[in-house]
This record gives C-alpha cells, sequence and structure tokens, in this order.
C-alpha cells in the first residue's frame, strides 16, 4: 500500500505511515476505530470518493473520469489491515511496522 493511501488508515489510529506499532492492547481498540470509520464510509460513499480521487495518482493522459472508476474505497484499503488487528486481539501478538 503506498503511504498516501495508508495515511488515512493511520491517522484514524494516530499512527506513523513511516515506522510503528500497535500493541496487542491497542488492537481492540483499533479495530472499532476502523470498523466504524468503514461503516460511515459504506454509508457515505460519495465522501470515499472524493478523498480517493484526491490520493489517486493519475497516470499520463488519464482522465479524472477513468481515475475515479479505478479508485479502491476505504474499506477495501483497511481490509488487510482488519484482518490483522482480529488475529492480533485473538492471538496478543503486535502488529509492527517500519522497523
Amino acid at each position: 500500500m503506498f503511504q498516501e493511501h495508508a495515511q488515512r488508515i493511520l491517522d484514524l489510529l494516530h499512527k506513523s505511515p513511516t515506522r510503528g506499532v500497535i500493541t496487542a492492547a491497542e488492537a481492540a481498540e483499533a479495530l472499532s476505530v476502523l470498523e466504524q470509520e468503514v461503516a460511515a464510509t459504506r454509508q457515505h460513499p460519495e465522501d470515499d470518493v472524493e478523498h480517493d480521487a484526491h490520493a489517486h495518482e493519475k497516470e499520463e493522459g488519464e482522465s479524472t473520469e477513468h481515475a475515479l472508476m479505478q479508485r479502491v474505497g476505504f474499506a477495501a484499503r483497511a481490509f488487510p489491515l482488519l484482518e490483522m488487528l482480529k488475529t492480533a486481539k485473538q492471538e496478543g501478538e503486535s502488529i509492527i511496522w517500519g522497523i
């Protein structure tokens, strides 16, 4: 995942995209925060589209309309971390990146 895409997710968790840890003790709260944001983006998909359109890097010659068609929503971007958080919570493990 590119930093500009991870930034939104990690901002919600008050974490740095370059280096960080979500401890086993933080996993339940982080899971709750992300699940709430996923629910909110599903209720207001127009906001999700607008955010992704600004984060998406258009290729040379690509139209804005094409970029919007290629978008990946927040729920899809957050899914791998949600799964890791569920496992971290269940197994009492931390999630570490950037070391």
